[in-house]
C-alpha cells in the first residue's frame, strides 16, 4: 500500500456488466467539485462492453476478482488505493449533483468519531414503483448521527481509512457486509452519519426489485448476526380448539370404539385448550362424553349427506361454539380414521405453523413412486419421469384426516384452508394407515391395541 495522502478520497467502484451504467456514473463523478480524487475499479469479469467504456477514463487502476463477494472487494479495491478517506459508489448509481462528494468529505470531516457517511438514494423515474417505494420510505430529507443504528449502504458512501485499518470488510458474507461493518464500528463507540445532501440515483433500489433470493439471503444474513430480534407468537398463549368430525356410530371392534385413539392421542397436547366431537348420532354424544371430551350439539342430519364436504361441517360446527361466545385462535381439525398417530404430530404442527406464519398446515406422506391424474377416463402421467429420486420433483399427499391446523377465519367462510398452505411430511409410516371398515379394523386390531397400550 502506497503513503496515504491526507484530504484524498478513493472512490471504490465494483463492477460486473455494468455498460448501460458505467459510462454516466463516471461522467457525474469527473464534474465533481471535489477534485482530490482516484477511482479504483473492482471488476467480477464482466463480459459486455463495461471495460471497454472504463478505458475511455483516467482510472488510476482497474482489478479483476474472480471469486466474488462484496466485502472481499471492498478490501481489495482498498488496498490498491492511497486516499486518506475511501467512497463507494455502485456502477448503476449516479451522483445527482455536483457537491456528492464535497457533501460526503465534509461531514466525514467533521469529527474524529465519524468512521463513517452514507447518503441518500433517490429513484430513476424509470425505476419500478416497488424500488421507488423503498428509497423513498429509507431515505429521508434529515441528517441522522447514528449510535445504536447499524444501517449503513456501501452503494453511496464514505469511510475513514484508520477506521478500515482496525475493522476490515467481512470477506465470507454474501450480503450487508456494510452493515455487518457498521455494527461493530457502533461497538468501538464510534457513529454513523446519513448526510442526505450527498445523494446519487440508484435504479433499483436497496432490494433490487425484491428478488426473492437476495431478499432471503439478506434476512439469513441479519438473523446470522442478531441484528434485531423478531417478533414470536407465543403458543401457550392461544386458544386451541380440535374437532373431530364423526357421521353416525364410531367403528367398535371387541367393545373398543376407534374414536378412543384419536381422543387419547389428542389428550396428550400440551397446546389444545378444548376437544368436541361434532357428531349427528346421540349414540356416539354419549360415548365420547364417558371419554371426558365434549360432545355440545347434535348436527342436523343435512349435514350428513355424501354430497357435503368438511368444510361445511366445520363451518357449522364453529359457528355453534361461536353462538356461545367462544372464539378459539386455531381449531385443529382430525378424523378417527387414523388412529395411528405419532404422539407429537399435532402439536409439531401448531409449532410449524406458527414459526412459518402459514394460513393452515396439513398433515402429508411423501410420494416417491409414479404419479398418475385421471382425466375423462384417461390417465395421464404427472411426475417428471424416470429418474433418480433424488432429481425428481417432490410430490406429496395430504392427509387432512390426520391432521389439519387452521384459522378460524378460513372456517368461517366456508373453507377449512387459507392461501399460505404447508405440508407436515410424516416420517411414521403407521401414521399414514386408515382405518374406514370394521373388516380392516378387525385386522389391525392387535396391532392397534398393541401400538396404543400406552394411552390405556
Amino acid at each position: 500500500m502506497k503513503n496515504i495522502i491526507k484530504g484524498k478520497c478513493s472512490i471504490i467502484i465494483r463492477t460486473k456488466n455494468e455498460e448501460r451504467w458505467i459510462g454516466l456514473c463516471l461522467d457525474s463523478i469527473y464534474k465533481q467539485s471535489y477534485k482530490n480524487f482516484e477511482i479504483i475499479i473492482v471488476d467480477n469479469f464482466s463480459t459486455d462492453q463495461t471495460l471497454k467504456k472504463i478505458k475511455k477514463y483516467k482510472i488510476k487502476k482497474i482489478i479483476n476478482i474472480k471469486k466474488y463477494y462484496p466485502g472481499k472487494s471492498l478490501n481489495l479495491g482498498i488496498n490498491n488505493s492511497n486516499g486518506e478517506f475511501v467512497a463507494f459508489i455502485s456502477a448503476h448509481c449516479i451522483p445527482a449533483n455536483n457537491k456528492w462528494l464535497e457533501n460526503l468529505v465534509k461531514t466525514i470531516s467533521e469529527k474524529n468519531k465519524y468512521a463513517g457517511v452514507y447518503g441518500r438514494q433517490q429513484p430513476m423515474k424509470f425505476s419500478p414503483f416497488i424500488d421507488q417505494r423503498d428509497l423513498l420510505i429509507t431515505f429521508g430529507l434529515d441528517k441522522k448521527i447514528q449510535i445504536k443504528d447499524s444501517f449503513f449502504h456501501n452503494a453511496n458512501s464514505i469511510i475513514r481509512r484508520t477506521v478500515w485499518k482496525k475493522i476490515k470488510f467481512d470477506e465470507k458474507t454474501s450480503n450487508i457486509e456494510d452493515r455487518i461493518w457498521a455494527k461493530k464500528v457502533l461497538k468501538s463507540k464510534m457513529n454513523i452519519v446519513y448526510q442526505p445532501n450527498a445523494s446519487v440515483f440508484h435504479y433499483h433500489g436497496i432490494h433490487q426489485n425484491s428478488d426473492a433470493d437476495r431478499l432471503r439471503n439478506v434476512v439469513n444474513v441479519i438473523e446470522a448476526n442478531d441484528f434485531q430480534k423478531k417478533g414470536k407468537i407465543n403458543i401457550n398463549n392461544l386458544e386451541i380448539l380440535a374437532i373431530i368430525p364423526i357421521r353416525g356410530r364410531s367403528l367398535t371392534f371387541n367393545n373398543t370404539p376407534l374414536i378412543k385413539f384419536s381422543i387419547n392421542f389428542l389428550k396428550q397436547s400440551k397446546y389444545l385448550s378444548r376437544i368436541i366431537v361434532s357428531t349427528d348420532n346421540k349414540y356416539t354424544m354419549n360415548l365420547v362424553k364417558k371419554m371426558g371430551v365434549e360432545a355440545p350439539f347434535i348436527r342436523p342430519q343435512k349435514l350428513s349427506k355424501h354430497n357435503v364436504n368438511l368444510d361445511q361441517i366445520q363451518k357449522f360446527s364453529l359457528a355453534k361454539l361461536e353462538q356461545k361466545n367462544y372464539f378459539p385462535d386455531l381449531v385443529v381439525h382430525l378424523e378417527e380414521t387414523f388412529p395411528f398417530r405419532s404422539p407429537k404430530l399435532i402439536d409439531h404442527m401448531i409449532e410449524t405453523l406458527i414459526d412459518r406464519g402459514y394460513d393452515s398446515i396439513i398433515a402429508s406422506k411423501y410420494e416417491p413412486g409414479w404419479v398418475w391424474k385421471e382425466k375423462d377416463k384417461y390417465f395421464r402421467r404427472i411426475d417428471s419421469g424416470d429418474k433418480p429420486r433424488d432429481l425428481k420433483e417432490k410430490f406429496l399427499v395430504g392427509l387432512h384426516g390426520l391432521g389439519c391446523v387452521t384459522y378460524p377465519e378460513f372456517i368461517r367462510k366456508g373453507n377449512i384452508l387459507g392461501e399460505n398452505i404447508g405440508l407436515y411430511e410424516t416420517n411414521n409410516f403407521l401414521s399414514n394407515i386408515e382405518v374406514r371398515t370394521i373388516n380392516v379394523y378387525k385386522k389391525i386390531f392387535k396391532v392397534l391395541r398393541d401400538y396404543f397400550s400406552k394411552y390405556e
